[in-house]
């Protein structure tokens, strides 16, 4: 089978939504069939227990897989129709049943969840160079309470360099002496420093004290 992950990056399994697709489970395994090219070739999607994702091109007529619409020099009208179908339902399936995962720390998934239910707020992507950062702002005002960020932790001022999640939120400036440690908790990063601090989401700092920052940032905002 072919390998299509790169169709599905930094996206996470949901059964629900792939059973309404029309994936059918077989023991622990996915599968989901449609035809194309006019009905000559049937295409499979399998999507494993584990996560793998693949698919085949196979030929109705004589039962064998159809395979030059992944060797890159193939070239021709018929082959090029058949990578173009292949592709957008391969597409289709990635955004209509994998929901992009964006952060991958247990507590930026808190945050996002927190912003959600409590101010019916979702996230908002704006950089397109930086695509896995995002921000959440006040629907009264416009204005932005916090910012989730993935940086290299080498910018905080951290030896290691390693990748690192992060929150931006407002404080009092009044707050901001006793706050900021130089380990978990910084001037904010890419922000006005009298007014913003970032949060290391390395379980450095309780779940429900990153929280009840949100909180109080969003009361600032306003």
């Amino acid at each position: 089978m072919y390998d299509v992950t790169h169709f599905f990056p930094c996206r996470e399994i949901n059964d629900k939504t792939l059973l309404a697709y029309g994936f059918r489970k077989d023991d622990q395994d996915y599968w989901y069939r449609c035809d194309v090219m006019n009905n000559q070739f049937t295409l499979q999607v399998k999507i494993s227990s584990q996560g793998e994702i693949a698919a085949s091109v196979i030929d109705k007529v004589t039962k064998e897989e159809y395979i030059l619409h992944r060797i890159a020099s193939a070239t021709g009208a018929f082959v090029g129709q058949v990578r173009e179908e292949h592709d957008a339902v391969m597409l289709d399936i990635a955004q209509n049943c994998f929901p992009q995962k964006h952060f991958k720390t247990r507590q930026a998934d808190a945050i996002v969840q927190h912003i959600k239910q409590r101010y019916n707020s979702e996230l908002e992507f704006l950089w397109p160079r930086f695509p896995e950062n995002a921000i959440f702002r006040r629907k009264d005002n416009d204005k932005w309470f916090g910012a989730l960020l993935n940086i290299d932790s080498s910018k905080l001022g951290r030896s290691d360099g390693s990748p690192i999640e992060i929150v931006n939120v407002k404080v009092s400036p009044q707050e901001m002496a006793a706050l900021v440690d130089g380990e978990t908790i910084f001037p904010g990063y890419h922000m006005n420093k009298k007014h913003w601090v970032t949060l290391c989401l390395d379980d450095s700092i309780p779940t429900a004290e990153i929280l009840l920052r949100i909180d109080n940032s969003f009361n600032l905002a306003g």
